[in-house]
């Protein structure tokens, strides 16, 4: 069975593409960051790492899918879940944060604003959604008291 854009449509796709597009801008963007980028670069890649990991063993312990354009079957609203209604998307955004730095590519800082663009347009409007529709009062009550990327209300 070949594959569709839809199959390939999917936020490690996205994440790739922009992580992609940073090393592409770090061939002529001036360093910047240094010590600093080594440093944090690294760390933020890891922490993001661990939080879509922590956060997808979570919805996978409810029995529910961590892939995105799937129903739901729990709504996971405790954990990591608390303090962020996307926190695998927060994750992503971590990871290219810290790719970023890494790579030494300030050039590169606009793609963060871009990959949470899209990432809001192609996934999170459709989830959320799908999230009313299928739970209704119950996350509208989490929506109301956790934001969206990370924080509570």
């Amino acid at each position: 069975m070949p594959l569709t854009l839809r199959d390939i449509d999917i936020p490690p796709s996205w994440l790739a593409l922009h992580i992609g597009a940073a090393w592409v801008l770090s061939l002529v963007s001036p360093p910047v960051f240094g010590a600093w980028g080594a440093v944090l670069g690294p760390g933020l890649v890891a922490l993001g790492a661990l939080v879509m990991v922590v956060a997808a063993l979570q919805m996978i312990r409810l029995r529910t899918t961590v892939i995105p354009r799937r129903n739901p079957s729990a709504l996971v609203t405790t954990g990591l879940f608390a303090w962020s209604r996307n926190p695998i998307y927060l994750a992503d955004v971590l990871i290219l944060l810290g790719a970023i730095l890494w790579l030494d590519v300030a050039l590169g800082l606009p793609l963060v604003a871009s990959f949470i663009s899209l990432i809001q347009a192609r996934f999170i409007r459709d989830e959320e959604a799908r999230l009313t529709e299928t739970f209704g009062p119950e996350f509208d009550l989490w929506a109301a008291r956790t934001r969206r990327w990370v924080g509570r209300r």
